[in-house]
């Protein structure tokens, strides 16, 4: 959900720029954006659209400079036009920003009171002139921003320049990521490190409340006032590789790494069939005394959710809560002592699960309440990473496609390993059963590769897919969060629309929408539930449904008249939901195709949702 990028050096930075924004892609936009600082001179373009558009903007124009901001937009305020796009401009000033300011209204009221002219329906505009008004204070670019900062309320990173100061950028981070990238002779800032890869491995994580000035020699960072120093650290180059290689899109590419990226993230707990002493080990005496647990998530690390509440409660007998962050955080949820507050994000930057968390955190505090906080996320240096108590990575690589994928395997695979880890730490599972479960673990990577290669079933299956309007996703047990992640994926990329529902429901309501244009995708693995879930399948073709079924190699379950079955190979019932998520992720891939829609950014969605 938009992006920026800014630097300051010695060299020309308009490609670096660009490039930036190409990088940042995957977050999901609607226009982009640059401003370069030459001569005395404020030198922009923007354009609707993707940053191809930009570039060759850019490339007519010529601009360059040394000094310079650059931005894709996702549309909250006022729609995506030229005119709306960043980075905005008042007089010798211009920002750009991503997050939204809560109190823009009163703030251009005020600023139009006082003449100035607004050329935007966005609530950045508002950064530009109050720096502007600013300024007329003090001459210092770093003095006018930190008096502007305190009349700003919301959420926010902004990046500013201005051509009386040709040597210097500031920036600002309050709730929404920032990150500065050190170079030699240049310094650059960006929300995500993977648009500085190219340039540097070495980046300043900025902290909440942070005021940045960056020279092409010098970073200072202030809080409140004071001069603070943020350790520079350099990161692995291996998270680079985010090309899409022999693949057409990302999801794609991201679909066929699941394998490997659950192997990577079982491989930092298990030592064969039995817990690594090292894993977790910090947290052995928080999860002594946790008596439950709280998940706390939103999408599809919400299903994620979902399938873990079964684990810890039929597992290790441990109850566990689910909720949806957006929802938690304004109903002033009663904080719990002794309980185990769980974040699951794919960034660790999603903007609700991060507020519910400090939320939490503050209302223990002030109740003098012993909690422990935890993060499931797949970025080492995000926030919620670093405002827990605990972490534990999911090690999935970059996740370009807005689609999530390969985080949600990874997710639900580290989810057991900590099912696992809380159950030995409370001596709530026996040692053959964490082995039970870990060579079958071990044993998932081989089984999603198998089911892989229905890849080509799959796509016959989608072709009946193309002309429908609606779908239902039905399961049961774990597989009723599958049914509501597969419905989620089949809407967001071929726009779709779609609803999962538990199987058992289906008499309760949605047997009504069921007639012969209405496909029903079953999730059948060889589970307790099977025979019931059978029973569910005939109701549905009673009513003149056509059902697509993925379906356990021995569950009886085959191919007739309006059933079509793709045959997955077997796997426990506690692990299957890690392997049913694959096909219902490549029908609802190869149905987007189909369809012609934009598999990796669809329409009005961001990768990362960093403001409500």
């Amino acid at each position: 959900m938009c992006g920026i990028v800014g630097g300051v050096a010695e060299r020309s930075i308009t490609e670096i720029l660009i490039e930036g924004l190409k990088r940042l892609e995957y977050r999901g936009y609607d226009s982009a954006g640059l401003a370069l600082v030459s001569q005395g001179q404020v030198l922009r373009e923007r354009r609707v659209g993707k940053v191809a558009n930009l570039a060759e903007a850019v490339k007519q124009s010529k601009i360059t400079g040394s000094l310079g901001i650059a931005h894709t937009r996702w549309a909250t305020h006022g729609k995506p036009t030229e005119n709306n796009a960043h980075p905005h401009v008042s007089g010798d000033v211009a920002v750009v920003h991503n997050g939204i300011i809560e109190n823009y209204e009163e703030l251009k009221a005020n600023l139009q009171a006082l003449g100035y002219i607004f050329t935007s329906q966005t609530d950045t505009e508002v950064v530009a002139h109050l720096v502007a008004e600013a300024l007329k204070k003090t001459p210092s670019l770093l003095e006018a921003v930190k008096l502007v900062v305190p009349q700003l309320k919301g959420a926010y990173a902004l990046g500013i320049v201005h051509t009386a100061h040709p040597d210097e950028l500031i920036t600002v981070r309050e709730g929404s990521p920032l990150v500065i990238g050190v170079g030699i002779g240049e310094n650059f800032i960006s929300s995500d490190q993977l648009a500085l890869l190219p340039i540097t491995n070495r980046f300043i994580y900025l902290e909440e409340g942070d005021i940045a000035r960056l020279t092409r020699n010098t970073i200072e960072v202030f809080v409140d006032g004071n001069a603070v120093e943020r350790p520079i650290k350099e990161l692995d180059a291996t998270v680079s590789n985010a090309s899409k290689g022999e693949y057409k899109h990302y999801m794609l590419k991201e679909i066929y790494e699941q394998p490997e990226a659950i192997q990577q993230t079982i491989a930092q707990a298990l030592d064969g069939n039995a817990l690594r002493s090292d894993f977790l080990k910090e947290a052995v005496a928080d999860f002594e005394n946790i008596q439950q647990v709280q998940i706390i998530a939103c999408g599809t690390s919400y299903h994620a959710g979902m399938i873990a509440k079964y684990w810890f409660e039929q597992i290790i007998d441990l109850p566990c809560q689910v909720e949806i962050a957006s929802e938690f955080r304004y109903r002033l949820p009663v904080v719990v002592g002794n309980t185990l507050y769980l974040c699951i994000s794919q960034s660790g930057e999603t903007a609700d699960t991060l507020a519910a968390l400090r939320d939490t955190q503050k209302r223990a505090a002030a109740k003098q309440l012993n909690i422990t906080t935890m993060a499931i996320c797949n970025v080492a240096t995000s926030s919620m990473v670093r405002e827990t108590h605990h972490s534990l990575l999911t090690l999935a690589g970059p996740e370009i496609g807005v689609a999530s994928t390969k985080a949600f395997t990874t997710q639900l695979a580290a989810l057991m390993l900590l099912v696992l880890k809380i159950g030995q730490v409370k001596q709530s599972i026996t040692a053959d059963k964490i082995a039970e479960i870990s060579a079958e673990l071990w044993h998932t990577p081989k089984v999603i590769l198998d089911t892989l290669q229905n890849d080509t079933s799959i796509l016959r299956l989608s072709e009946l897919f193309v002309e429908k309007q609606h779908c239902l996703f039905l399961g049961r047990g774990t597989q009723f969060p599958i049914a509501l992640e597969g419905a989620l994926k089949l809407k967001e990329i071929s726009y779709i629309h779609a609803e999962g529902y538990a199987a058992g429901e289906l008499k309760h309501g949605p047997l009504a929408l069921v007639d012969n244009e209405m496909p029903v995708v079953i999730l059948a693995p060889q589970d307790d539930m099977l025979d019931k879930l059978k029973s569910n399948m005939e109701e549905v073709q009673a009513r003149g449904g056509e059902l697509f079924v993925f379906a356990d190699e021995n569950s009886g379950i085959g191919c007739k008249d309006r059933q079509h079955v793709v045959l997955v190979p077997s796997i426990s019932a506690i692990l299957a939901p890690i392997v049913y998520s694959v096909p219902v992720q490549l029908l609802s891939y190869h149905v987007a195709v189909l369809r012609g829609t934009d598999v990796d950014q669809p329409r009005n969605l961001a990768k990362s949702v960093t403001v409500e």
